[in-house]
């Protein structure tokens, strides 16, 4: 994001609408942190500037990955979708993406008003790979893998962005120690960070996971999401 200072009249209005706090007013005039800004364009989208001064600015890499992981509406490159994470998860009724004994997880790394580096997650991803989880495969974060152990790209890890998803599926044998991995991490994130789990009804309507949460010291919210599905997957 660019602002022309000439044009500014320092109305605040980009000020207000920032989700990152990354625009203030000095001197009667909007000034952007760079380093805070996220690239999300909500500003641009938004903010209604009455003299037009703001405007997108060809962003080279690595600040480029900044936007797909901000800007609800990008369309990231390797999904083909616009958001931070992929459709699986909301498609599972007719992807079949999860069996009836795996449990699938996203773990969303900061959020709007906070914000994460992106090489946050590693501390996240690489203690998942020793557990060994099957990675979303079309996930923008996993793009950014070099290794199997979990490790992104060096000159990315310090780009700020609004949320990092992690997506992967596991055995359900294993879901108990991904939610030790949790508790374990939960000190160590400098950022909020949430975990969603998806699974599929047992044939009686029971949901086999709750029993594995509340053991564990989590409180489920089951209701949360329930995607019926436009269609069904071949069981």
């Amino acid at each position: 994001m660019k602002l022309n200072t000439d044009k500014c009249i320092g109305c605040g209005r980009c000020v207000i609408i920032c989700p990152v706090q990354a625009i203030k007013i000095i001197d009667k005039k909007a000034v952007v942190d760079k380093d805070l800004c996220v690239e999300c364009s909500t500003c641009i989208r938004s903010a209604g500037c009455p003299v037009n001064a703001i405007k997108h600015k060809r962003l080279k890499w690595p600040r480029l990955v900044r936007n797909p992981f901000s800007d609800v509406i990008a369309t990231h490159r390797l999904t083909g979708i616009p958001g931070r994470g992929t459709e699986e998860m909301k498609t599972n009724d007719v992807t079949n993406r999860f069996g009836r004994d795996e449990v699938g997880f996203s773990i969303e790394v900061g959020r709007p008003g906070v914000g994460t580096r992106i090489g946050t997650i590693v501390l996240i991803t690489t203690k998942l790979s020793e557990i060994g989880v099957e990675y979303e495969k079309a996930s923008p974060i996993t793009a950014l893998f070099i290794d199997d152990s979990g490790h992104i790209r060096d000159d990315v890890k310090n780009e700020r962005v609004l949320s990092v998803i992690i997506e992967f599926k596991v055995h359900i044998t294993k879901v108990e120690q991904i939610l030790n991995l949790i508790k374990e991490i939960e000190s160590q994130i400098d950022t909020v960070f949430t975990v969603g789990m998806i699974t599929r009804f047992n044939m009686d309507g029971s949901i086999p996971i709750l029993d594995l949460l509340t053991k564990n010291g989590f409180n489920p919210r089951p209701n949360a999401k329930i995607n019926l599905g436009l269609g069904r997957a071949t069981l």
